[in-house]
């Protein structure tokens, strides 16, 4: 179905993707959540330190649900169902597959 696709768009939207998966996995790396709120407690700052480490539990789940969805949709691509609507079965617009790549309904 990635047939309603041309293959330079093809190339452009996986390009994107991948792009997305380095920063978000360089990110990942350079963060350290449990650091700061250790330097927070040591101000005895309990509640702002947890505080902290939620927000950045947060932003890891977050992350990591953007990567699973990069994923399965460079799987679809593979397996050459990429770009179809879960929900109604017709093409997704190309104007939303430049916004957001691994969008799953049109």
């Amino acid at each position: 179905m990635t047939r309603n696709l041309q293959n330079k768009q093809l190339d452009s939207l996986q390009a994107a993707m991948r792009a997305r998966q380095t920063q978000l996995l360089i990110k990942s790396d350079s963060e350290h959540y449990l650091q700061i709120a250790d330097s927070v407690r040591e101000l005895e700052d309990e509640s702002f330190a947890d505080l902290i480490v939620d927000v950045g539990l947060a932003e890891i789940d977050r992350d990591l649900d953007e990567l699973r969805a990069i994923d399965a949709a460079l799987l679809r691509m593979a397996e050459g169902s990429y770009g179809v609507c879960e929900a109604c079965d017709r093409p997704i617009d190309i104007r939303r597959l430049n916004l957001t790549p691994q969008a799953l309904r049109c």
